[in-house]
């Protein structure tokens, strides 16, 4: 892997120094959100982490490297380039070989996170089980992921577009532990619950406890920690149904379907609610960096030589 990875001078110096890390993923900044707010997020979200004592590492694939740590010139393609792109488990390969620019996944991201040794990432919300999945089948990697890959992944559940409570199902046949943090809610991205129950865990504690002993158990799956937008931030469940709905009907329309619908959903809903979404969007994984970072602290501080994976 050694040949593979390359980490930027922060986190290198991170890890020499034994400080905390988390990882980003970068699919918000190059399919996410449009330019300039996807640069200015990217900015804000590492400057959050640092704030917090944490070294961000955003994750992308670029001139045939897992780049762990991205500089601003990176961060600068990732979110004007139109080519970039979006990368999951079977596309990691390819991108790498061909030598081209990838933006990872929560998937790629968990993956390439693993391989560097970092135990928490922070991402808006996770893929999911489309709606309709029954006759298209449109199932997102991520879930797959978090049941083999020992990475605990912060989100504001999953996205809101998402059939949620297929999502959580399958999480459940697939042993993913899913925990609300102070919520027994499973929250619907732009919206701070649903009406899904989830197990509650109150603190950053309980979550690094959790992981800690996962590992030494010898279990290999990652844990969801679904964090509710705040409130004031949020747009209210039944509110956004309506959005959602309207937005499913315009991609039905033009015919959108695979790794193009999630994209085209989230932009089409950016227009419907005239902006509001893209700032609930930004006010939500700021707030789950925050939490990475506090949870990262606790198991840099607790976890024994025995917890390293």
């Amino acid at each position: 892997m050694k040949k593979y990875l390359e980490f930027s001078k922060d986190v290198k110096e991170a890890f020499k120094k034994k400080q905390s890390v988390i990882a980003l993923e970068s699919t918000i900044i190059s399919h996410g959100m449009p330019y300039p707010q996807n640069l200015e997020v990217a900015g804000k979200l590492e400057a959050i982490a640092r704030e917090m004592g944490v070294i961000p590492a955003t994750i992308c694939l670029m001139d045939g490297k897992v780049k762990i740590g991205l500089v601003q010139k990176d961060l600068e393609l990732l979110a004007k380039a139109d080519n970039i792109a979006k990368v999951s488990r079977r596309d990691i390969g390819r991108i790498i070989a061909t030598k081209k620019v990838g933006a990872t996944t929560v998937a790629a991201t968990m993956i390439a996170a693993n391989w560097a040794g970092i135990k928490v990432f922070a991402t808006g919300g996770i893929g999911g089980v489309h709606r309709n999945a029954e006759n298209t089948f449109d199932v997102s990697n991520d879930l797959i992921e978090l049941s083999r890959v020992p990475v605990i992944v912060v989100s504001a559940g999953a996205k809101a577009i998402l059939d949620l409570s297929k999502t959580l199902e399958y999480l459940e046949t697939m042993g993913v532990p899913v925990y609300g943090y102070r919520t027994d809610r499973f929250p619907a991205f732009y919206s701070s619950q649903s009406n899904l129950k989830v197990d509650k865990l109150d603190t950053p504690r309980q979550i690094a406890d959790i992981y800690k002993t996962n590992i030494k158990l010898g279990l290999i799956n990652g844990i969801l920690v679904a964090n509710p937008i705040p409130e004031k931030y949020e747009i209210p469940f039944a509110e956004m149904e309506g959005y959602i709905d309207s937005a499913l009907e315009k991609a039905d329309e033009n015919n959108i379907t695979g790794r193009e619908l999630t994209p085209f959903l989230l932009s089409e809903i950016v227009k419907i609610t005239e902006g509001r979404s893209l700032q609930a969007n930004i006010k939500l994984v700021e707030n789950n960096v925050r939490l990475a970072c506090e949870i990262e602290k606790i198991l840099y501080y607790t976890c024994s030589q025995k917890c390293e994976v």
